[in-house]
C-alpha cells in the first residue's frame, strides 16, 4: 500500500496498566462495558468503519488479552505487537507497530475509547498523510468529556499550534483517534521516552500536525470508574448518539478466522 492511499490499518494502544480503573477491571482492555470488553468494542468499530487490519499493541497482562482474541472470530484481520516496558509512555507503543506498516499510513486509535465507528470512518479516509492528522471535538461542554484528564488543543486555521492536559488557553479536545505518517514515527523515534502527545508537539513547528473536525461524531475516554459510568449510559441511548446497539448480539463462538499469532 502506497503512503497516499487511504487508510486500511489501525495501530490500537492496550499496552497501560489502567490502574485508575482496576477496583472494577483488573485489566483495562478486558473491562466489560455495554456487556462487551473495551477491546471488542474498539476492534468491531474499527471493522465497521471499513479497516482491514488492526495491529494491537500489548503490554501490562498480555497473555490474558491475547488468549481472548484468539478465543473467537474478528470481521478483520488481528496481529499482536508487545512493548519490552508497558510503563513508559504511549509513543513506545506506537514505535511498537511500526515496522509492521512498512512505511503505510495508519490510524491510530486508543484501546481504552468507545468511539462512533463513523469517526474512525472519517479518519480512515485521509490520504496523503506526511505527519499527523487529529480528529477534534470543539464541543467544550460535551458532557462525556473529563476537562481534568482529557487532552486540550490549541488551533489555527486547521493546524495544532498546542496540546497538552494542562494547557491554559484551547478550543478543542483532542478525541484520541489520529491518522498518522512516516513523518510521525520519525519524530517520535527522535524521543528518548516519548508520549503521542510530546511526538504531536514534535511536529507542530514544521506545520505537520494539522486537524479534522468530529463534528457530532461521539466518543468517550473510559479511564476511570466515573468514565465508565458515563460509558454505560453513554451506550444505552445508541438511537441519540449516532451509535448503532450491539448490546443484544452475542458474542461469536465460532474458532477465529483471522488472526495472527505474531507476537514480538
Amino acid at each position: 500500500m502506497a503512503a497516499d492511499d487511504p487508510i486500511d490499518t489501525a495501530i490500537l494502544l492496550a499496552a497501560g496498566e489502567g490502574q485508575r480503573l482496576r477496583s472494577v477491571a483488573p485489566i483495562k482492555p478486558l473491562c466489560v462495558v455495554g456487556g462487551q470488553p473495551l477491546l471488542d468494542h474498539a476492534i468491531t468499530g474499527l471493522a465497521e468503519a471499513g479497516l482491514k487490519r488492526a495491529i494491537i499493541v500489548l503490554g501490562y497482562e498480555a497473555e490474558p488479552i491475547v488468549a481472548h482474541l484468539a478465543a473467537r472470530s474478528w470481521p478483520l484481520e488481528i496481529e499482536t505487537v508487545s512493548v519490552v516496558d508497558y510503563r513508559r509512555p504511549n509513543g513506545v507503543s506506537v514505535l511498537a507497530a511500526r515496522h509492521r506498516l512498512q512505511g503505510a499510513n495508519a490510524l491510530l486509535a486508543m484501546g481504552d475509547h468507545l468511539v462512533e465507528p463513523d469517526l474512525y470512518r472519517l479518519m480512515a479516509a485521509r490520504e496523503a498523510v506526511t505527519g499527523i492528522q487529529l480528529a477534534v471535538d470543539r464541543r467544550l461542554d460535551n458532557p462525556f468529556v473529563d476537562l481534568v484528564d482529557v487532552t486540550r488543543v490549541k488551533t489555527q486555521a486547521g493546524r495544532i499550534v498546542a496540546i497538552g492536559k494542562l494547557l491554559p488557553e484551547f478550543d478543542c479536545f483532542d478525541t484520541g483517534v489520529f491518522a498518522i505518517g512516516e513523518l510521525f514515527f520519525q519524530a517520535l523515534d527522535r524521543l528518548a521516552s516519548p508520549s503521542v502527545t510530546e511526538g504531536v508537539q514534535a511536529l507542530i513547528p514544521l506545520e505537520l500536525a494539522s486537524t479534522i473536525e468530529c463534528e457530532r461524531r461521539d466518543w468517550i475516554d473510559v479511564d476511570d470508574d466515573a468514565a465508565l459510568q458515563k460509558a454505560e449510559r453513554w451506550l444505552a441511548r445508541p438511537s441519540a448518539l449516532g451509535m448503532p446497539d450491539r448490546s443484544h448480539l452475542p458474542a461469536p463462538s465460532t474458532p477465529i478466522e483471522h488472526f495472527s499469532r505474531r507476537w514480538n
